[in-house]
């Protein structure tokens, strides 16, 4: 575990460096807004300002501030308070500083994380607890009487969810359960409005979980210690759920790592469909605007994210299964 989180800042300093220099080869100009250019004196300015004339000095100065090394050099020093602050009020200064947006005016990169982030961190848990709880009882029940209609259905229902796109299934889910019959709001917040968007999400992560689960019991139940189960007088629930799942769950263990950080980090599709105010609608805009400061952010929050659930997987191995020893 200790040699895994040494590996995490190489790592993101490997992504960051990835990053910036596709968003830096993205065209057009960063500090345009809706298709206004700045004056050419301002525009200098800005370019200045934020060290977009270069992209060694941007590199540089950006990762100072990211990585908090700017806040611990230069934390003594009062930040610029925001034009609204009252007089005398100090601002505060963020220790991971992910710097301005030059797409939303007065807003910086953490306070759209900040607002974002929770959203669809919110979406991708509940996206994540109906796939795994849907995901395996499909793929429990499927394997438990193979070949039978039961199983078909299973099998038919999981290919559906990993072909189909999430795009087609939150457009259909909103024509039929919002348009149609309109049992839940076609947008806005709340419990109600927010069970659209958590299906749509988690159809192919639950697609997926049904086939590792039924794979993976379908081949337990073939194992020596099973019939040994069944030949002692255990009863086939004991043996399907107290054995078999037990041991077929790992593959949906490991799965559910990145899983976890790609649903917590939202999705683009599903945000956009029923317009969940999460990262996914700021990331497109900001790749659209060559924000570079967001995409960054968006970038490295994910990233993160995405090595500490696999961690966070790889501790869970033990968990589940004593045999193993340690993360390898």
């Amino acid at each position: 575990m200790v040699r895994r989180l040494l590996q995490l800042p190489l790592i993101l300093l490997v992504v960051y460096t990835i990053t910036l220099t596709l968003a830096w080869a993205i065209p057009g100009n960063p500090l345009e807004s809706d298709g206004r250019r700045p004056p050419a004196e301002v525009e200098h300015a800005m370019r200045a300002q934020y060290k977009l004339d270069s992209f060694w000095a941007f590199y540089f100065s950006y990762l100072r501030n990211v990585t908090g090394a700017a806040w611990l050099l230069d934390g003594s020093r009062p930040a610029r308070p925001p034009p609204d602050a009252a007089a005398g009020a100090p601002a505060s200064r963020p220790i991971f500083n992910f710097g301005p947006s030059l797409q939303y005016e007065d807003w910086t990169v953490n306070d759209i994380l900040l607002q974002a982030l929770p959203v669809s961190m919110s979406l991708g848990a509940g996206a994540i607890l109906v796939a795994l709880v849907l995901g395996v009882a499909t793929g429990v029940a499927g394997a438990s009487r193979p070949g039978s209609a039961l199983d078909q259905m299973a099998l038919a229902v999981a290919l559906l969810g990993i072909s189909q796109p999430t795009f087609v299934i939150g457009t259909l889910l909103l024509l039929a359960l919002a348009v149609w019959v309109p049992i839940f709001p076609v947008g806005g917040g709340g419990l109600a409005g927010a069970v659209l968007p958590v299906i749509t999400l988690s159809l192919p992560f639950a697609a997926y979980i049904t086939r590792l689960t039924r794979m993976g019991i379908a081949e337990q139940l073939q194992a020596d210690y099973v019939r040994t189960a069944r030949a002692k007088g255990a009863s086939e629930a004991r043996v399907l759920f107290g054995h078999a799942l037990r041991n077929a769950i790992l593959p949906v263990v490991s799965y559910l790592g990145p899983a976890t950080a790609m649903a917590m980090t939202g999705s683009f599709v599903v945000e956009e469909v029923f317009s969940v105010p999460g990262l996914g609608q700021h990331f497109v805009n900001a790749v659209l605007n060559k924000d570079l400061f967001l995409i960054i952010g968006v970038v490295l929050v994910f990233s993160t994210m995405l090595i500490l659930f696999n961690l966070a997987v790889d501790l869970l191995y033990k968990l589940v299964d004593p045999r193993i020893q340690g993360a390898a």
